[in-house]
C-alpha cells in the first residue's frame, strides 16, 4: 500500500495539473494586456502575435503542489524557492521588455551564487580510476555555479517550436523523479512530481498549435527547476557517472545548446546571437512537421533518458559503452540535421568512403 507520504505527492501531482489547466486562460489574458507577447519574424515559426509568460500559471501550479506537499518546511526550500522567485520575476520582465543577454546573465549568475552560499555545491568528485576521491576545495563554487546557469540556459535555447520545451522538460523530469523513487530521496521526487503537473498541465495549451507560450519566464524556471533537482541528487559527493547522468538526461537541450555555441564561434558570431538553425528549425527544414519535428524531438529525449537510467547500474566498461554510443548518436543527428554546418558530416563521408570501397 502507499504511505501516506506518497498519497500525498500523488495528491500535489494532481492539484498542480487542475491549477495550471485552471490558471493559464487567466495567464493569458493578463499577458495580452500587458503586452507580454512574442511578435512574428523572419527566425520565429509562428505567424501571429502570440502571448508569453506562460511560464506564470507553471510557477503557480508549482507553489500550490509545494504547499500540497509540505516540504516548503524543507530547510534547503528557503533558497531554492527565493531563487525561483527572482527567475520568475526575470523571465516575466524579459517577456515584456526584452531583456538584453548581459542582464539575464548577471541575475542568473546572481540566483547561482546565492544557492551556492547556503551550501548547496558538490565539494569533491570520485573518479573510477582512482582509489581517493578529489576535494574541489574553492574550485566547488565556480563549478557548481555554472553547472545551475549551463544548464538554466540550455532549456532556454531549445524552446522555439510549440511543446518543445515542456515535454522534454516532462521527459527529463520523469526520469529524475523515478531515479529519486527508486533512491528514496523524496525530496526530489516531490518536487520533480510537482513540476510534472504543473507543466503536463500548461502543455494541454501549450502543444501545437499552441494558444501560449512559456517564453522566457517557463524556460528559465524550468531549466533552473532541473538544475537544481539535478544538484539535490549530487549533492556533496559526485562521481565522474553520477554528473554525466543529468546531463545525458537533459542530453537534447544540452548537445543542441553545445552546438549552437560552436556554430556561432564558427561563423564569427556572439554565442547568444540567436539564429535558425537549432535541431527543431533543421527537422522542420528536412521536411518534418512541425508536431513530427516535436515527437522526433521526444523520442530522443527519450532515448537519452533511458541510456541515462542504464548508467546508474551499470559497470565501469558498460557505461563507457553506453556514453560511446551516445557520443555516435549524436554526431550522426548533428551531421544529418547540419546543425553544425552542412560541410561537417565526418561520419557520413567515412561511411561513403567505406561503401565505395566494397562495391
Amino acid at each position: 500500500m502507499l504511505d501516506e507520504r506518497m498519497i500525498r505527492i500523488v495528491v500535489a501531482f494532481i492539484v498542480s495539473l487542475l491549477t495550471v489547466l485552471i490558471i493559464t486562460p487567466i495567464v493569458k489574458r493578463i499577458a495580452i494586456k500587458i503586452g507580454a507577447v512574442d511578435q512574428p519574424n523572419k527566425r520565429k515559426i509562428h505567424n501571429k502575435i502570440m502571448p508569453r509568460m506562460g511560464g506564470l500559471s507553471i510557477f503557480i501550479g508549482v507553489v500550490v503542489g509545494v504547499i500540497t506537499t509540505g516540504i516548503y518546511t524543507q530547510t534547503k526550500m528557503t533558497a531554492i524557492t527565493f531563487g525561483a522567485i527572482l527567475i520568475i520575476f526575470l523571465g516575466i520582465f524579459d517577456d515584456k521588455y526584452q531583456l538584453s543577454a548581459k542582464v539575464k546573465f548577471i541575475i542568473q549568475l546572481i540566483v547561482a551564487i546565492m544557492i551556492v552560499s547556503t551550501g548547496l555545491k558538490m565539494e569533491f568528485l570520485s573518479l573510477p580510476f582512482l582509489p581517493e576521491r578529489i576535494e574541489l576545495g574553492w574550485f566547488s563554487y565556480p563549478f557548481t555555479v555554472l553547472w545551475i546557469v549551463g544548464i538554466t540556459n540550455a532549456m532556454n535555447f531549445i524552446d522555439g517550436l510549440d511543446g518543445l520545451a515542456a515535454g522534454l522538460s516532462v521527459i527529463g523530469l520523469s526520469t529524475i523523479a523515478f531515479m529519486a523513487l527508486s533512491g528514496g530521496k523524496l525530496l526530489i521526487l516531490s518536487l520533480s512530481v510537482v513540476v510534472i503537473g504543473s507543466t503536463l498541465g500548461f502543455l494541454f495549451y501549450n502543444f501545437h498549435p499552441a494558444k501560449i507560450f512559456m517564453g522566457d519566464t517557463g524556460s528559465l524556471f524550468l531549466g533552473y527547476v532541473i538544475a537544481i533537482l539535478s544538484l539535490l541528487g549530487l549533492y556533496k559527493s559526485v562521481t565522474l557517472f553520477s554528473i554525466v547522468i543529468p546531463i545525458i538526461i537533459l542530453g537534447v537541450p544540452i548537445f543542441d545548446t553545445t552546438f549552437a555555441v560552436i556554430r556561432r564561434v564558427i561563423n564569427k558570431q556572439p554565442f547568444y546571437m540567436p539564429d535558425k538553425s537549432h535541431i527543431h528549425h533543421k527537422l522542420i527544414a528536412y521536411g518534418l512537421s512541425h508536431r513530427k519535428s516535436v515527437i522526433t524531438i521526444y523520442i530522443f529525449g527519450c532515448i537519452f533518458s533511458i541510456c541515462a537510467i542504464l548508467l546508474k547500474s551499470a559497470t565501469l566498461w558498460l557505461s563507457l559503452f553506453i556514453i560511446f554510443l551516445l557520443i555516435i548518436f549524436v554526431q550522426i543527428i548533428v551531421e544529418v540535421t547540419g546543425l553544425v554546418s552542412d560541410q561537417f558530416k565526418p561520419i557520413i563521408k567515412i561511411y561513403k568512403r567505406l561503401i565505395k570501397r566494397s562495391q
